[in-house]
This record gives C-alpha cells, structure tokens and sequence, in this order.
C-alpha cells in the first residue's frame, strides 16, 4: 500500500483518486486558500492543506509540495495534467528524495518537451516530420531564408509552446517581419523561453493524436488514435476515437500508431503519453509533439479499448505487471466522442466565470461525466475554463453522435455562460456529421456564428412579444 499524493484538482484529481483507490492505495488530495471546498477531497481518503492562493503559491510551487511530500511520507505523486506535469526538474527532485513520480522519465520529459529537440529525435528515429526548420531560428533573416525555401505559407511556433500560445501563421514575408518578434515576446511571456521554430503551415490539416504507454522493462504499446480537429485557438473542444478521417483504411492506421511506437522507443518512454500528428488532405502525417503525460481526451481512448490508462499508468510507476502483455491484447471496440464543457461563451468562446446556481442531468446510457462540479460553486479566472467532460460510446459512430446529442439535451448547468449550446449545434451540422472537417473547421463552417444569429432571432421574438424591456 502507497500514499500517493494527486497535485492537482478538479475532474482530473478525482479521476486519478479513483485509481489510486481501486488499487487499494491512499490517495491524498490538496487543498488550497482559493478552493477550501474542493470537490475532488470528496474521493481522496487523507485532505491535506497547501497554503496560498494563487497557482503560483501552491500547485506550481515545487519547493512547498516537496515539503508535505516529506511532512507526510508521502510515496509517490501523480500530477495529472498542466501544472507540474511535464516538468522534468521537479522529476529529477523526487528521485533525489526516491519519491515515484507517476510520470515519464525525466530524460523522456526533457527531450520531448522542447519542439525543437523533439522534432530532431524524431528526425533521428526515422518519424516524419513537418518540413522547416531543425532547430531554433536565431533571427527573421534565417526565417525568411527557410520560408523561401519551403514555401508560404509558414507557422511561426515556440519551441517550448503548448496549448495553442506561441503560434502564428504568416502567408508572406512581409507577415513574417512582422510577427516574428511579437510571437518571440509572447513565448517568453508564457514559457520564459522565446525560442521559435518555423514550419511549413500545412493547409485543412487534420489533427490525429496516437495513445501510446510505455513500462519499465522497455515494452511500448498503442491504443490507437484519437481525432482532435475541432478546435479554436489551437485548443481543443471536441475529441474522437477511432478518427474518422482514417476511417476503414486500416493499414494508414497501423502505420501511424507504429510511428508513434518508434519515437516513444527512442526516448525510452515508460508512461503513458501521446505523440501527436499533423495530417494532410492526401493523409500523408507529419510528427507534431508529444505531450508527456495523461490527456483530457484519455476517457474516449479507455472506452474504446476497455483499457483504464490511469491504473496502468500507476501500475508501471510502481513496477507492477500492467493489464496487458502484448500488443495484439488491445483492439478496438465501437466509437467514442468526448466534448470539453467550458465556462466560456459558446460565441465568442472566450472564459465566462460565475457562479452555478444549479446542476442536472439526464443521460441515455453509454454516457460517461468526469465531472467536479456542484451547486453554489464558484469557477473563478484562477483555472482553465474547462468545468467537465461529456464523453457518448455507441457501437458504431453515428450511434454514438445520436447519444451525444441526447447527452447534451439532458445537461442542464445553469448560473453561468457555458459552451453545451456550441457543442449542440457542432454535433447536428452536416461537415461534422459527415466525420470530413480539419483544424479550420471553427474558422470556415462558423457554428458560433449561426448560434449568435439564433440567439437575435430569439430576442427579436421576445421583444415583439412583450417580454423584453428596451
């Protein structure tokens, strides 16, 4: 029995406490100054106070989580996603402390976690990789120099980026010029790091992520792939498993959760991550990055291949026989759809914090809500707007869709903005419907915007009927 500590919150601290308790561990849960009823204490068996009240102070302060680690014997720590998650220094401290951190290596963190060194391991590993420029871009001149060479358009993209910051496409020198320092301010504002790489913008891309999980004694398995190409801002809002892009063709899949398998070897991966893929109209695929951690969109990945991700991530961090020996164990069953629900404007798609007032829902089986919400609740700017994630399983795509939509019909979170209605009118428009839609899907089909001209169109209808005031 283990005392693993879980430094984060929300659905994704229960989602990692239900883990760590379904194998008889004890799962310790933090607590902070601007979040005292913290939902996630709910699931966790020992509460524990972590002073502060900013993210600064507390789930990013390393040097006050090694001393509750210390203070309270702690074995191992699970850090789920964003905060800690991907720093390789602070992996480095626990192994000093022989603290398990259930996580990669921190040699495998290190190297995936610059793009620019990442993109040269995998160069190295035989993986394809977009084409532009190998490493770090020292001044526009030699931007220009590789956009000359490789043709307009090009991406302008922080080496030490993530989460759709640091990027920026420039269809012509002249954009390049001026972008360029702009975006090297704004990857040393969010990474203290304004190292930028430049790459061939690849048109209508298509966004496809393999699972893939590594153990301690060298072995690297796929779970197949997952689609991710509805987004805005770079930022992900819907999620598929299997990609419907891919389809049937089986041997493009095979080739790509393949590829995925021969860069986690090259960097002696031995967690669970995600290599991740651009793919162009005539399904060529280019590496992305690799995110060296757990998902948002791991659940649509564990209901279609049965496999639980966060107990096999624990199992290997302890050295433990994980659920699976070979790679053949694992095959695919049916079709998944996750929907990230935002406290955002489902317009603008901008962060609308608020209070919840209330909270119901009403599901049709096969649905499954990670989830850390109640009423009374405060989503404060403190977090990422993110509040839950809807995720529909039905044996077949369109079975699937059908229970997504009932799903979001019988979601109800009332007190503050909320982005169900986007996700409602995304899930019935025909390119969606239709599994052909690429990362431009938001910026060329626009669902937002006929969502904000049904939303007139209401307001004109309650105003000639007398139940709005001018």
């Amino acid at each position: 029995m283990k005392k693993i500590l879980i430094i984060n919150r929300g659905e994704i601290a229960i989602r990692v406490a239900k883990a760590i308790n379904e194998l008889g561990h004890i799962s310790v849960g933090l607590w902070t100054d601007n979040e005292p009823e913290a939902a996630h204490l709910e699931y966790c068996q020992q509460w524990v106070h972590l002073p502060g009240k900013n993210n600064t102070e507390t789930y990013l302060n390393q040097e006050k989580i090694l001393e509750i680690i210390e203070q309270y014997n702690v074995d191992a720590v699970h850090p789920g996603y964003g905060f800690l998650a991907e720093n390789g220094e602070f992996v480095e401290k626990l192994e000093k402390k022989k603290v398990i951190f259930i996580g990669p290596n921190a040699k495998a963190i290190e190297l995936m976690g610059d793009k620019a060194v990442s993109k040269k391991m995998a160069e190295k590993a035989g993986v394809p990789t977009i084409p532009g420029s190998v490493g770090e871009v020292d001044s526009v001149k030699e931007a220009k120099d590789i956009a000359k060479k490789i043709g307009y358009p090009v991406l302008l993209k922080a080496v030490a980026g993530g989460g759709g910051k640091g990027m920026r496409a420039c269809f012509s020198e002249d954009e390049l010029e001026k972008n360029f320092e702009a975006v090297k301010r704004e990857a040393l504002s969010s990474f203290s790091n304004d190292g930028l790489l430049v790459e061939k913008y690849i048109l209508n891309p298509h966004h496809i992520e393999v699972q893939v999980l590594g153990d301690k004694q060298g072995n690297i398995y796929h779970l197949y792939e997952r689609e991710c190409s509805v987004q805005r801002r770079h930022q992900k809002i819907i999620e598929e498993a299997p990609s419907p892009f891919i389809g049937d063709d089986q041997a493009l899949r095979k080739a790509i959760c393949e590829t995925a398998i021969k860069l986690a070897r090259e960097v002696n991966y031995d967690s669970a991550g995600t290599v991740e893929f651009i793919m162009d109209e005539d399904r060529s695929f280019y590496f992305l990055e690799m995110n060296t951690r757990i998902q948002v969109e791991h659940p649509i990945t564990e209901e279609v291949t049965g496999v639980d991700l966060l107990v096999n991530m624990i199992k290997v961090a302890l050295n433990e026989p994980i659920d699976f020996q070979k790679q053949d164990d694992i095959s695919l069953h049916g079709h998944a759809i996750e929907c990230r629900i935002c406290a955002e404007d489902p317009v603008t798609m901008l962060p609308a914090p608020g209070k919840i007032s209330g909270i119901s829902f009403t599901f049709p089986q096969g649905i499954r809500f990670d989830h850390c919400l109640y009423a009374g609740q405060e989503i404060t700017p403190s977090f990422d707007p993110m509040i839950g994630k809807l995720v529909a399983k039905g044996l077949h795509r369109s079975a699937c869709l059908s229970k997504m939509r009932s799903a979001l019909k019988g979601l109800k979170i009332e007190g503050l903005k909320n982005n169900i209605p986007l996700h409602q009118k995304i899930l019935s428009e025909k390119q969606f419907v239709s599994g052909i839609y690429s990362t431009k899907y938001i910026e060329e089909v626009k669902p937002q915007e006929s969502l904000e001209n049904e939303n007139i169109f209401d307001k004109v209808v309650n105003i000639i009927a007398g139940e709005v005031n001018l």
